[in-house]
């Protein structure tokens, strides 16, 4: 293994730290809302400074390794497609963050029916599956995974497109509970914005993996 094989082994391994970190906080964010367990948001918040430092540490690698090595071709991808990722899933996690803090700016718990209604569960457990698809197709150099995830992209944006309607039924049916309403559509929104950052990863992927096999197939 060259120097330069070894580098990128550890910019691969160290995103795959932080792939899970920012999964384990998106998780939590959905049992935060679901318990209305403020312990919880106190722990996403705290979390967030270790994907921050992170993003940087994968930032610091990167500007190491093309200085040092000055990767081309398929290796130059793969570090580039790291750089994007990184800031992607820092992303996500500020997302995770500002969903839990919903808690925070609430007087009540929101009840199972108004979460069921505008299908709080489905579009959260649909934005963890994308999460999973592409952090097993960096891992594993799938395409065919990353692809997954524009399909399941088109269910959030329609969970997303009918929130608003939705929200405006609970508000006109409980005006005095509107503010809650109003963050539940946040979170909603930071959902489908979950969505689009997993997608932007997955093209990513797949910009890089399509590369490497081409290589391949030349070399034979």
């Amino acid at each position: 293994m060259t120097h330069l094989d070894s580098e990128l082994k550890q910019i691969k391994q160290q995103v795959i730290e932080m792939m899970t970190l920012v999964r384990n906080q998106l998780a939590k964010g959905k049992n935060a809302v679901l318990t209305f367990d403020k312990d919880l948001v106190h722990e996403i918040n705290a979390n967030e400074k270790r994907v921050n430092a992170m993003e940087l540490s994968i930032d610091r690698a990167i500007e190491n390794t093309l200085a040092l090595y000055t990767p081309v071709a398929v290796d130059l991808r793969f570090v580039m497609a790291s750089f994007k990722i990184s800031a992607d899933l820092e992303r996500i996690g500020d997302n995770a963050v500002g969903i839990a803090k919903y808690i925070n700016h609430v007087n009540e718990q929101l009840t199972a029916a108004d979460l069921d209604k505008i299908k709080f569960v489905e579009m959260y457990e649909n934005a963890l599956l994308m999460l999973e698809n592409v952090f097993e197709a960096f891992e594993k150099e799938d395409t065919k995974l990353a692809r997954e995830v524009f399909v399941k992209d088109k269910v959030l944006n329609k969970i997303n497109l009918n929130a608003a309607s939705i929200t405006i039924q609970f508000i006109q049916q409980t005006p005095d509970k509107i503010n809650n309403y109003l963050y539940l559509l946040s979170i909603i929104r930071k959902l489908e914005r979950v969505g689009d950052l997993a997608k932007n990863i997955a093209e990513e992927l797949i910009f890089y993996i399509e590369a490497k096999v081409l290589k391949h197939h030349k070399k034979k």
